[in-house]
């Protein structure tokens, strides 16, 4: 049994704001880097217990954010182009795929260091179905064959996740404290507005993720029917809506794919005239 997870850093415990913990340029983020790939060991030894035979961890952080001397020597690390593209590795001989530090797309009220992608978006759908950067890598995989099992990250993205990927087993490890309503403010404005959260113990959290894991890994065995994904055929039709960015005003994009899924995600975006 394979699983691949990917991994984010603003969804874990202790990483308390952007510019400091997940920038290379930031006072703490080598210290965050740590904490991610703590939380990735966690699951990883998570799966194992549950019956994993190989898990492949793929740095899903735009800057990067697992140290490869850190991690655990049972799993292999994806980072860097593919030239199947996005989620290129993920296919057929992968049982499940899971995430570690994920965050809540933009526009989620009570969710920590909101975004997707960048603090640029307002809002991205396929299909009329609102998702972030957690919804466009669930969908590759519900394309390719592969449920979606595992989850760890705020309780606004579990909340997020359980919604898209009914049957998913999820951990929060921490709580946003503020809401949104936010679509008035340009994209440096929304950066620094949600940064209130309310964390679970590092500790305590790799504790939870490790039983989560197991637990994901257990039901996959006994009942992968459990394992839900949305309703969604072609055409596959992708909106986004995007705010002031600097000299750029808000703007917004059509596309449109008649057969993949994977195909109108890795578009690129057509804005509206």
């Amino acid at each position: 049994m394979k699983i691949m997870i990917v991994t984010d850093m603003e969804g874990c415990a202790g990483i308390l704001n952007h510019d400091d913990w997940v920038m290379p340029t930031g006072r703490h983020y080598d210290k965050g880097v740590r904490l991610l790939t703590q939380e990735t060991n966690a699951a990883i030894a998570g799966f194992f217990d549950g019956g994993a035979a190989h898990v492949q961890v793929l740095d899903g952080h735009g800057k990067g954010g697992i140290d490869p001397e850190l991690l655990d020597e049972r799993a292999t690390l994806q980072r860097g182009r593919h030239p199947g593209g996005f989620m290129g590795e993920l296919d057929g001989s992968f049982a499940g795929l899971a995430f570690v530090g994920q965050h809540a797309k933009a526009g989620t009220p009570f969710s920590h260091i909101t975004h997707t992608q960048w603090f640029n978006y307002i809002d991205l759908s396929i299909n009329g179905i609102s998702i972030g950067e957690y919804g466009q890598c669930a969908l590759v995989a519900m394309e390719r064959g592969v449920p979606t099992i595992f989850a760890a990250g705020e309780l606004a993205l579990t909340e997020e996740a359980s919604g898209l990927t009914p049957g998913v087993v999820t951990v929060a490890v921490k709580r946003g404290l503020l809401p949104d309503g936010l679509e008035h403010l340009d994209a440096q404005q929304y950066r620094a507005a949600k940064l209130g959260a309310v964390h679970s113990s590092p500790t305590l959290t790799r504790r939870l993720i490790r039983e989560g894991a197991k637990r994901a890994a257990e039901k996959l065995k006994a009942q992968r029917g459990s394992f839900a994904y949305p309703d969604l055929k072609g055409p596959y039709i992708r909106k986004a809506r995007f705010r002031r960015d600097g000299d750029t005003g808000a703007w917004e994009a059509h596309d449109r794919h008649e057969t993949s899924l994977t195909a109108v995600i890795e578009m690129e975006y057509t804005p509206v005239k």
